[in-house]
């Protein structure tokens, strides 16, 4: 480690300023802050000296998505043998599926990060090590033969529009990772529907049916067990089907403290009893439980409705927060038939409301401290 702390010093004097590397100074910064302890420390003043940096906290969130990740690998190799009607073993069906996955992860690295080291350049900043994170799931809320053009357009579009014209990381209201899908769906419907997604069968592709389109059809005797949606042997967007997967990476999240439970709580809580009272009312075939199996719920539950800039951060607004989306996406499942998966439109609708959501709590506690007070010296 000393050899390659040495080597970076020494590469580092190109990129300073008025060398002839300059330009790149911001991608070189972001490439040796990664991969190494980051050059700067604080010299004065008093400060909280922890372990934990951002690029900790990013690292612990990619190494929580992993689980979902592999295993949405060997899904997608696994349903490709099936439609080609060939028997093929794990790592068969696992390396079909990174080989599947990996020109999207190297396509959305390259042009978010692109975006990024040019406004990080501009500005004379350095590069957020959060785009990492949002460059990691991404390929996961994608269908495996999504155009790489159009990842690319997605990509670039959310950091540009839902990051850097705000700030950048931090100062971004919305999910970006969330907003690249959402550009797909509204831009390339025909890619990315909601209620299908490809079984990657090269040279083309097939379609096939997830849970939420077969029980928007109304064939709920079609759907799969609860325990093929809980293990994951669905089709699906990569990082979505194992919900056991999934869970993994909640534990991990919740262990390191990277995550807040509560919002994780209320939004599977929230989204039981809603899909739980459509069920009562005859409005849905299958019980309340079923409907946290299907699509996306969970993973969103997990990893995106608890991103800590776009989520609410007063306690009682997390509460309230994380329990509208998973009402807001079962009742978008069940009323828009135009779009079974509503997990992305209620974040991303909670995303905007999650400022006002904290101010009406802070607000709250602040009239009641005042009617306290007030009340202490009228006793007096």
């Amino acid at each position: 480690m000393s050899f390659l702390q040495r080597f970076s010093e020494k590469a580092g004097k190109a990129f300073e300023k008025g060398k002839p590397l300059h330009f790149l100074s911001s991608l070189y910064d972001a490439i040796d802050t990664f991969t190494l302890t980051p050059a700067d420390t604080t010299r004065s003043g008093s400060h909280i000296r922890d372990a934990v940096d951002m690029k900790r906290i990013m690292i612990t969130v990619m190494i929580a998505l992993c689980p979902a990740l592999f295993f949405g690998m060997w899904n997608v190799g696994h349903f490709h043998y099936i439609a080609n009607g060939i028997d093929a073993g794990f790592w068969q069906s696992f390396g079909y599926g990174f080989l599947r996955w990996l020109p999207l992860v190297v396509v959305t690295y390259v042009s978010g990060l692109a975006v990024e080291v040019t406004f990080a350049q501009i500005r004379g900043e350095q590069v957020a090590e959060g785009f990492f994170v949002t460059g990691f799931i991404i390929p996961m809320i994608m269908p495996p033969d999504v155009p790489l053009w159009i990842v690319a357009v997605a990509t670039v579009f959310s950091v540009l529009f839902a990051k850097e014209v705000f700030g950048g990381t931090g100062y971004n209201f919305l999910n970006p990772a969330l907003v690249a899908r959402a550009f797909v769906f509204f831009a390339y419907p025909s890619v990315i529907s909601g209620d299908s997604v490809w079984i990657s069968h090269a040279p083309d592709a097939v379609s096939g049916a997830t849970p939420l389109a077969i029980l928007v059809n109304g064939s709920a005797q079609q759907m799969p067990s609860a325990m093929d949606m809980f293990v994951g042997t669905i089709p699906g967007c990569i990082g979505e089907t194992s919900k056991i997967a999934i869970l993994i990476g909640a534990a991990i999240l919740l262990l390191t403290q990277v995550a807040d439970w509560r919002i994780m709580l209320t939004v599977m809580a929230g989204g039981y009893v809603t899909a739980a009272l459509f069920h009562i009312t005859g409005t849905c075939p299958v019980p309340g439980y079923e409907q946290l199996l299907m699509g996306g719920f969970l993973f969103g539950a997990v990893f995106m409705a608890t991103d800590p800039v776009t989520a609410a951060h007063t306690s009682t607004g997390k509460y309230i927060y994380g329990a509208l989306i998973g009402i807001l996406s079962i009742v978008i499942r069940m009323l828009n038939k135009g779009y079974p998966e509503g997990m992305m439109l209620a974040i991303l609708l909670m995303n905007i409301f999650a400022p006002l959501i904290d101010y009406c709590v802070v607000q709250r506690n602040i009239h009641k401290r005042q009617n306290r007070t007030k009340s202490i010296h009228n006793s007096r």
